[in-house]
């Protein structure tokens, strides 16, 4: 339930009342007992959020969080070296490539021969 402010325009005293959202603005004032009580425009139908725990990426579209799973699904298979190391490294690469074209070498002047 918020809090609203009030105004008497009959003494000036002002104040503040809890009430409930579908409660009749008050019209009398408790001071003066004159009905020129009227109540302000301000933070009484604000919604207050006290203490920890509220950050407003508790609240992030679901496009935001989809793309931010995949991105730390991304990350996590590269830390674990499934799919970054599986390769073979560069340094076995010319190696296989040269037993292959040597192969490959042999294999044509047997033909030719």
């Amino acid at each position: 339930m918020p809090t609203y402010e009030y105004h008497c325009d009959a003494c000036e005293h002002r104040f503040d009342e809890f009430q409930s959202m579908s409660e009749e603005p008050l019209k009398k004032c408790p001071q003066c007992g004159k009905k020129k009580l009227r109540r302000l425009f301000g933070t009484g139908a604000a919604v207050l959020f006290k203490g920890s725990g509220f950050y407003e990426t508790d609240y992030r579209s679901e496009s935001y969080k989809k793309a931010a799973k995949a991105e730390q699904e991304a990350t996590s298979k590269g830390a674990d070296g499934k799919n970054a190391t599986s390769a073979p490294s560069d340094s076995a690469k010319p190696a296989a490539a040269d037993n292959g074209a040597k192969a490959e070498a042999k294999s044509s002047k047997s033909k030719a021969g």
